[in-house]
């Protein structure tokens, strides 16, 4: 059974495999396997093992091919570069919301829709800015499509998470920052300060770093903890790890830390509370409400598809505008919730 998503059916369509385009032959984030997978970003929830050949934007090829089997099939394009499915116009274009990140243009009979994947329209040091398309139809996440959700500039974040550890410094704690090990760390390793001490980071975070260096991303220097010395002194430092370590032994090496949460759910109160850190910075690789409409508006689409997130809010208020809007119901998870962020993490070495 599918639906269309498209005027025409046959240049997009919700299947029970995920996102399908007929006439190219083609799915987008698809959630089980089939032949040809368009990957808009390698978090697992979007990029899923089993596909027979993989395509993605060459900026993230490096990032998908850490999160699949060597054996993987993968053909990367740059952004922009058109190519042609079976008579279907196909480019991919940035999304900003972590390196490689793309929106999926696809046109046919002069008919374009895209699909957004993940996105934030705010620029940051680690991947290519947003990109506005102009469409007919556009699939748009919704993960913090509320009101309340309104981002400070990043400038601001990074003092306080460097303002953070300067206060730990001063009490003889290590800091450990928790985010996702691919896109939230990297992206608040570009804004720490590598003056005021040692950045360690998890194995996890490590093996998205280097592939972030590949890419041609500065990040500033940081050490594992197999490199460091015996009886290494941790009062000082600042340790970038997923949430999967809170509450693990592995903590244990480091003596007295203070631990802290990187996501845009530590905007809504309590949250910190719940994941029991004694500080929570609001810092996210999606869209704010603001961004959110802005991006919609800037894509003219005529007919605006809502999935993952606060779909029917969105939806809603879409339609008090005058707007076309409906709720597309897949199986993509956008940025968990806090308190199940740390089982979405791949456990590597430390």
């Amino acid at each position: 059974m599918s639906f269309a998503v498209s005027e025409n059916p046959k240049l997009l369509s919700l299947t029970d495999r995920g996102l399908y385009c007929e006439v190219g032959d083609f799915y987008v984030d698809p959630w089980r396997s089939v032949d040809r997978a368009i990957i808009t970003h390698a978090h697992s929830d979007h990029a899923r093992w089993g596909m027979k050949h993989y395509l993605c934007s060459r900026e993230g090829e490096g990032v998908l091919r850490r999160r699949l089997s060597p054996e993987s099939h993968i053909t990367s394009y740059a952004y922009g570069e058109e190519i042609t499915l079976n008579g279907v116009r196909v480019s991919l274009h940035p999304a900003g919301h972590i390196l490689g990140s793309a929106q999926v243009r696809m046109e046919l009979d002069g008919e374009v829709a895209v699909v957004s994947g993940d996105y934030k329209t705010a620029a940051d040091a680690t991947c290519t800015p947003f990109e506005p398309i102009r469409c007919h139809s556009f699939v748009t996440e919704c993960t913090f499509g509320l009101p309340i959700y309104r981002w400070q500039p990043d400038e601001e974040i990074f003092a306080d998470i460097n303002g953070w550890w300067q206060e730990n410094q001063a009490k003889g704690r290590c800091s450990i920052l928790m985010g996702y090990a691919l896109g939230k760390s990297q992206r608040a390793l570009s804004g720490l300060d590598p003056k005021q001490g040692p950045i360690i980071v998890h194995g996890a975070v490590h093996a998205m770093n280097e592939a972030y260096r590949e890419a041609g991303i500065t990040l500033p220097e940081t050490r594992r903890l197999g490199e460091l010395p015996a009886g290494f002194d941790f009062s000082q430092a600042i340790v970038l790890a997923p949430p999967s370590v809170q509450g693990s032994t592995w903590l244990r090496r480091f003596g007295e830390v203070s631990c802290a949460f990187m996501s845009g759910w530590m905007a809504v109160r309590g949250a910190k509370r719940r994941r029991a850190m004694d500080r929570g910075f609001v810092l996210s690789d999606h869209v704010d409400w603001p961004s959110l409409l802005g991006a919609i508006e800037a894509t003219g689409a005529e007919r605006i598809w809502a999935t993952h997130g606060y779909t029917n809010i969105l939806v809603r208020h879409l339609r008090e505008q005058g707007k076309w809007a409906e709720v597309l119901s897949t199986e993509w998870e956008g940025e968990q919730d806090a308190s199940e962020a740390g089982a979405a993490e791949q456990e590597e070495s430390a």
